[in-house]
Parts: structure tokens; sequence; C-alpha cells
């Protein structure tokens, strides 16, 4: 357990083993684990989002990216699919995922939830839950409390033995997730205490930490992408005396069907946001998502801000590290920053910040500082439209000339000592101060072409050796170096003695610092120049050349006595020049096909009304609802769907006649047929809410379906005063009063409405019960029959946000209600015909087979299928389900991961809600597939 020691300010953590010598201590500045401060670069990877293949090759790149630490969630529903059946094996086994970091030297932040958001279905419950009485979810319930502590049961034992105490890696445990973000009444407050005392009953040892929302006796953290310095204080004012972490740090964001991609956060704002958090102090930066993978089966889940944000088949999340495992431009940025916490750790924990009346520099650059022990670290940012270099005036009248882009924000090193006796002064950005061999080995990182200035400021006399030509100064006494310094592509390399101690800078272009990687054993060493790398798991490490520019170069003892590392290279890039025959992707044979005889399926069970997913013990999949309806003369109807929680396609007697993309509640214009007609409806489970205060809704149809209703738009001709407002449109003024509209209610008697409602909501002079709801969620819908009268009807709403993107009105009447309906699984166990070219609309099954072409063994290629000219649908491959499609973008690409492919006879099938023909669909290697693997060593 964790102690408070009255004299130094520390928190202590020791093993109860005693063989075990790593110690794991913190205090207001930072976590200490095994004597030394460290700074937590933590890359946020989850292993459920992939095969079990890939963990190794995603975890490798997490720590050449120079993250030292996994942040993972445990996903309750993958491990309890049904009822009392565990299952921690093949890709589900987390206990070998983090049994791999330890053997990798990362240290893991476990996030056992029970509750994860992690935008997966149901925020990480298993979707039975739903089904049980009287259970509420995250507060103090006891039906929803006894199958959580069942759950504890299976998990903590998997991250207890692998705690650090027990000779793991595991440092901290995460309670629940972001609960502040939903309550921190009295029973949240007794929930998550009750969550905290039911892990260290099971034996959890590290300490705790909580996420946006505390509990008594954890660490909070907090989870942002801007806003750093407020964060800081707001956490400094809660818990004073722990360390300060960023438990999420946004990369990206996650993306849903019919939305733009989400690639605003450009590599340069990463990098600056990561600065800010620097600059504001945190000891920790966990980066949420470092590799996104992806959400295969119907695993994606739903969020808020409108009715139906289901998320897409990728998690790619626009992170580090993309869907498939490939470095980016941001891995680069992620990498040059965990580089340079790695270099300047000590000072960046140790440090205070600094009033900057110390430092001077022009107009339109903000400085702040940080000092600790004489030496001290300037953050200089610019707030003007152009790139320039800028004077800082520093202490003693020192000035440097500073390149900043726009919006960038510099570290500049005042005095930095880099190795016992020796000070530096440097508008560079070190990425690097190793000790390789004998040499104290500095790497600069700069702009293409930029300019650096550097002062050296030694005890004793420097000697500089000017192998490179590059201009400099020396002081009178011998023991102050000034040097102006270009960041080429060639990289330039500065040596010199101070004292007897051999010191060596290399400055970087940007194009050789993003394929400069740190590779760190029992010593350090550097490979500079390549592309990518990677350690196989026989312990070879593996690289790709950075290109016919590039001339490559490895410091340090890369373990052949004989051959001058420097050789080593010239020989490496000799050998990858030679022209690659680029790979074939696989070829799809000719498609069987099967469409659907909606006519023709076997009734289920009738009910009085629909019944949902989780009633009819289902995950995921497609249903079709069926109903018999007799009219007396052709006729049109709006049918009313009261409770509907996912897409749906509705058919007329085996016609397509809507898409139903409106859930919550939802109406339907039809055409019926004088006589019987036959009206079905298939649904596919979309992902059920992983962050609302409503977690647990049904999926599919669920609630009664009416004919002859009506739907009215509300959101415009509303009224403030004698203004007319529109809330479809965009409103910059903040309206005091509640906007009031009407409308008429006659032939029915029961509405809802359904929408972006706010609270306050009030109809004919009475408020409206909206129990739970809160405004951020921007969506609800509420049966409204209880206030209204015949004739007029008036409402008065409060509105906090425009435009708004839904809010309709839905009434009917309860005696057209429909009755007798059946519910049908959509099975995808199908005998398949042979493709007669000929087209037949509607659902339709589409099956082909393929081989996978040889690869040469140089190439790490990785596949992915184009669903071009398809509609809306799901993906099995060799029976494994890659999860939805859906035609309307962001996502066109699906990935196909090469551990679940066969040399042989692999088997594709597309269901097809439309019945499209894939005449269109292909596999595609991505662009770095033919990229030629070489050995380093």
């Amino acid at each position: 357990m964790t102690n408070r020691l009255e004299d130094s300010g520390l928190q202590t953590l020791s093993s109860n083993q005693p063989q075990q010598q790593i110690q794991l201590h913190y205090d207001a500045k930072s976590f200490i684990i095994g004597g030394k401060r460290v700074f937590l670069n933590i890359a946020s990877i989850h292993y459920f989002r992939m095969p079990r293949q890939e963990w190794r090759e995603v975890l490798v790149k997490a720590k050449l990216a120079g993250m030292n630490c996994v942040d993972t969630y445990f996903a309750w529903n993958v491990h309890e699919q049904e009822e009392g059946k565990w299952d921690f094996s093949g890709d589900n086994d987390c206990g070998a995922f983090l049994d791999l970091c330890s053997e990798l030297g990362l240290w893991v932040i476990a996030r056992p939830g029970p509750f994860i958001c992690a935008e997966w279905d149901f925020g990480g419950f298993p979707y039975w839950l739903k089904t049980k009485e009287n259970i509420q979810f995250r507060t103090d319930n006891e039906a929803y409390l006894r199958y959580v502590y069942l759950y504890l049961d299976q998990i903590v034992p998997v991250i207890r033995s692998r705690q650090l105490t027990k000779g793991g890696s595991v440092i901290l445990v995460q309670v629940e997730n972001e609960y502040g973000y939903l309550a921190e009444d009295a029973p949240g407050i007794t929930y998550m205490n009750g969550l905290r005392d039911a892990l260290l009953e099971r034996g959890i040892e590290v300490p705790l930490i909580t996420c946006e929302g505390g509990a008594e006796g954890t660490i909070e953290g907090a989870n942002f992408w801007s806003g750093a310095d407020g964060h800081y204080e707001k956490l400094t004012r809660k818990q004073p005396d722990v360390p300060k972490l960023v438990t999420e740090f946004w990369t990206g964001w996650f993306e849903h069907w019919g939305a733009p991609a989400a690639t605003q956060k450009t590599p340069d704002l990463y990098e600056k946001r990561i600065m800010e958090a620097i600059r504001a102090g945190f000891d920790g930066i966990s980066h949420y998502m470092f590799f996104g993978g992806t959400n295969f089966g119907g695993y994606g889940g739903r969020t808020v801000g409108s009715s139906d944000i289901f998320m897409v088949t990728s998690y790619d999340y626009d992170a580090p590290l993309s869907e498939y495992g490939r470095i980016t431009d941001k891995y680069r940025t992620a990498k040059k920053m965990s580089l340079f916490t790695q270099a300047l750790g000590e000072i960046l924990l140790e440090s205070e910040p600094l009033d900057n009346g110390e430092a001077r520099c022009e107009e339109g650059i903000k400085l702040q500082g940080r000092q600790w022990n004489g030496q001290k670290l300037w953050f200089a940012e610019s707030i003007k439209q152009e790139k320039g270099m800028f004077s800082v005036t520093l202490e003693n009248n020192r000035t440097l000339q500073v390149s900043i882009k726009p919006g960038q924000i510099v570290p500049i090193l005042d005095r930095i000592e880099i190795c016992p006796g020796l000070k530096l002064t440097s508008s560079g950005f070190v990425i690097g101060n190793d000790r390789i061999g004998e040499i104290q080995t500095v790497i600069l990182a700069g702009e293409d072409g930029g300019r650096t200035h550097i002062v050296f400021e030694a005890d004793q006399d420097l000697h500089y050796d000017n192998v490179g030509n590059i201009p400099y100064e020396s002081s009178k006494d011998g023991r102050t170096l000034h040097l102006d310094v270009f960041h080429f592509q060639t990289p330039q390399r500065i040596r010199l003695m101070a004292g007897g101690q051999l010191v060596e800078v290399f400055m970087l272009n940007r194009f050789m610092s993003d394929r400069a990687w740190r590779i760190q054993g029992d010593e350090i060493r550097w490979a500079i120049g390549w592309t990518d790398i990677d350690f196989e798991a026989g312990g070879n490490i593996i690289g790709v050349i950075g290109g016919s520019d590039c001339e490559p170069f490895l410091l340090g003892d890369w373990g052949r006595e004989k051959e001058d590392v420097q050789d080593r290279a010239d020989r490496i890039t000799s050998n990858s020049g030679n022209a690659i025959k680029p790979l074939v992707p696989p070829s799809l044979s000719e498609w069987k096909q099967k469409t659907v005889n909606l006519l023709s399926l076997t009734s289920g069970e009738l009910t009085e009304r629909p019944r949902g997913f989780a009633e009819l013990d289902l995950e995921f999949g497609y249903l079709i609802y069926s109903n018999d309806v007799e009219c007396d003369q052709d006729q049109e109807s709006t049918l009313i769907f009261s409770a509907i929680q996912d897409s749906a396609r509705l058919f007329v007697n085996g016609q397509e006649q809507a898409m139903i993309r409106q859930v919550g509640a939802a109406s339907a214009a039809v055409r019926l047929s004088k006589g019987h007609n036959k009206l079905q409806l298939l649904v596919q489970h979309m992902g059920s809410l992983n962050f609302s205060p409503f977690l647990g809704e049904e999926k599919g149809i669920f609630g009664p379906v009416y004919m002859d209703g009506s739907a009215v738009e509300l959101r415009r001709d509303w009224y403030s005063g004698e203004e007319v407002v529109h809330l479809d449109e965009v409103h910059t003024r903040t309206f005091t009063s509640a906007l009031t509209r009407t409308f008429e209610l006659m032939a029915n008697d029961q509405a809802i409405l359904v929408g972006a409602l706010n609270s306050g909501l009030r109809i004919n002079g009475k408020d409206v019960l909206m129990e739970d709801y809160q405004n951020w969620f921007a969506y609800h819908a509420v049966d409204i029959s209880a206030y209204l009268i015949s004739g007029t009807n008036t409402i008065e709403m409060p509105v906090s946000k425009t435009p708004v993107n839904r809010l309709e009105l839905l009434t009917y009447n309860r005696s057209r209600e429909l009755t007798n309906w059946s519910s049908v699984l959509m099975e995808d166990a199908v005998e398949f015909e042979e493709d007669s070219g000929t087209s037949k609309m509607g659902p339709t099954w589409n099956r082909s087979t393929f081989d996978l072409p040889a690869i040469p063994e140089d190439l790490n290629p990785k596949l992915k299928l184009r669903m071009t000219g398809m509609s809306k649908g799901y993906i099995l491959l060799n029976g494994k389900n890659l999860g939805r499609y859906w035609q309307i973008g962001p996502q066109e690409d699906y990935k196909v991961p090469m551990a679940w492919l066969k040399q042989t006879g692999n088997e594709l099938i597309l269901f097809d809600e439309e019945g499209r023909r894939p005449d269109s669909v292909r596999f595609l290697y991505d662009v770095q597939s033919n990229q030629s693997w070489k050995t380093l060593i």
C-alpha cells in the first residue's frame, strides 16, 4: 500500500518481494522509478483493436518513438460476450499483451474500467447487461455492481500478477473512466470509492489514478487537447502534492459515418500542443491514441452530439501510428517530442516556473521559462503571421537569433549542463544527449536549411576540432565557444574537447531528424537516415533506407568489432538500390451471389410490438422486422416509430421505399396497396452509446409503431419577443430567455419531441420532465403526450447552441398501432448461386475466393479492401468479421489483417443491403508495402 513519508514528502511503494529491487515513488514533480525521475511518454494502444500477431510490431514502434509506457483499456465485452463464459485466449489474451510490454521494457498503465468509453460499443459493457432487471449503469446500483465485481474478479488477477511489485511492468491502475463528465454527486462519490476499494481488496498495490473526476486516495489526471495551463492549474489546486498527468492527450479524433474525415489536428499543431503541456509542467503525457487500430466486428460505438453518430470501422484516429501500423508525420513529431523529454528529462522534472523578466524578446514573441540548479529552459512562442528570425536576449545580455514559425513554440536552452563541466546555450531542438562509448553525443534538430546559434561554456579550456570548417568565435580565456551552424541534408558534425571529455554535436535538418532513431538497450545507439526501423523477434534490427538523397550513419556499438559502423551503413545503402517489382495484390475470383427473398422469409414468433437486439439475446448483426397490413384502398401513410435506435431500410411487398436515418424516434412515408401488404424493415445494429447519460439503450426497433401519423419540422419559426428565429441557422448572440413556438394538434392525441432539446423545456406552461438529461448530449426523445391539448399548443425552450441539426414533432393516434410483429435474424450461412450477370435488387450476399500471391521476405505489406460501388453492410474474411461498411464516407478502405489470411483458398463474403454488385471492389496494398527492409545487425 502507499504511505506518505513525513520526512521527505515522497509517496513510496516498495515490493513485498525482497528479490525485487525496483521501487516506485512519487511526489509533486514526477514519478520516481528505480530511484530515477521519469517523464512518462505514454502510448495509448488497445490490444483488442488488432490481431495478436500485430502486437509486437505496434509496441516496438511505440518504443522506437521514445515511448516508455503503454496505456491500455480492458474491454469487458470481448472477454464475456456471453454471460458467465470468459475468454482470455488468442486475440483476447490481455495477460500476454502485458507480458510483451514487460519484455520490451515498457511500463503499463492498466485501465480496466469497467466503463472505458473508447468509442467502443456500450463503453465496454457486455450487451446482456441491458437485460438485467432494475439495473442502472455507472452508479451505486446493486444489480449493476454485482456484475461489475464478478468482472473485477476475472480481470484484476491478470493485472495484479503483472504489477511492478510482482516483477511485472504495471505501474498504475485506473479507477473507472472520465466519471466527472457524468456526475460527482453523493451516489457518484460512493460508486467511485467503492470501485477503488474493490481494486485494493483484490490486490492492486501500485498507485491508483483517475481521469476527469477522482476518488479519494487516487491521483487524478486530465484529458484534453488544448488549454494545458488551465488543466495544470486545476489539478494543482485539487492535488498539489502528486504528479501531473495528461491521462488522455487527444492526438486526433474519431470518425463517424457521413461526416468529414477527422484530420484537423495537423503535425505542426500536434507539436505545439505537446510543447504547451511540457511548458505547463506536466510530467507525463498519454498520447490517445498512439495507435488506434480497428473496430472489427460490431464493436464500433455511438456517441453524443446528434442522434446518429455511429463510429466507422476504422479507429485510425489520425494517430501517430496508422491503422495499418505505419509511421506518419505525426509519428515523427511524437518521436521528436519524446526524444526532447528524454534529453532534457532532469531539468523538465526538477524545474520550477521562471519569471520571464530575466529574458527579453521582440514584440510578437511570448517567453515562458523554467529553471533548476542554475539551468534555464525557455519556451519562445510566435504570435506573428510569418516565419522569421527573432532576437531573444538572455541574462547578462546574451542575445540569440531564433527561427520560429507562426504559432510555433521553440525551446531555448540557457546554460544547460550537457555533461559535467560543459554548458550549452542554443535555440536548436535537442533530441539527443547521450554518452555513447566514451563520447558525449548531442543531436540538434532544425528546419531544412535553418540556422542555429550555439554557445558552449566550459569550466576548463575548450579545444575545438573544426573539421567541418564551421565559422566560430572563441573567448580570450578559451572557455567559451560561439558557432553559427546550418541544418543541411548532410549532417554537420561539431567535435570538441572539454577538459578530458570528448563531445560531438550532430546538426540534423528536418528530413534527417525525422529519420533519426534512438535505440536503447544495455547501451545507447543511434541509427540516422532510416525511414523506418523495426526489431525482429529474433533480435535483428531491420530498417528502410531514407532515400537516394540520404546518407545514413550509425552511432554506438553495433556488435561488430572489425567493421566500422559507417562502412556498414555504406554497405546497406549500396545493397538497397536494387529495383523492386511492385507487389501485385490478390485478385478476386468470379462472385457468387444470393439475394434475399424477403417475401419468403420464415416468420418468427409474433409479438405485440417489435423487439430489440438485447431482448432477442443478440449482440450484433441484422434483424428483419415484419408486419402484415391490410388496406381497403391504395393509400399513403406516415409511419411513426416510437423507439428506434438504428438506421433501417423499409420495404413494402419486397420493394424498398425508404431509408430511415434518424433515430430515437422517427417517421417514414409509405405507399400501400389495396389488400395485403407485407411491411418489412432491415435493421443493422450500428453500435451502442459509448458515452452519454443514457448508457444501455436497446438497439434496433423496440417500441410501438403507428400508422397515419405526422412529422412536423420544428427548427424554424420560433419567436424571441417579436423577432423570428430559425434554429437551423447560426446565431451569434445568446438568448437570455426561452424562445416560443406553437403547433396544432388535431386528429392525433400522442406526440414525441425528438432532437436537440434543452433543459427547461415547457409545454403549455408546464415543465417537461427530462430526468438526467444534460444539454451537452444534444439529443433526446421525449413523450410529451401528457402535456398537450387539442388545438394550439405552445412550446417554450431555452436555446444554448445553434445551429440545431434536428428538432421534430412526431404525432400519432394510439388506435393506429401496428401489432403482431415478427423478427428474424439475418443469417450469413447461405447457399450461393453462380453469378448470372443480371442484377437482383435487394439485400444480397456476395462470395468470392482468392489466393495470396508470394511475398518477398524483405517486404512487410499491409492489405486493404476498397469497397467502391457498394452501399451498406458488413465484411467477412475466412469467417472473421472485418466490420461494418457504409459508402457514405469518410471511410473508403477497410483493413485486411495479413495474420487472418491463408496462402490459398481465402473466402471473402460481402453482405450488401441494396444488392449492389461488387464489380469494382478490389484489394490494394498500402504505399509503404514495397519498401525493402535490410538488416542493420
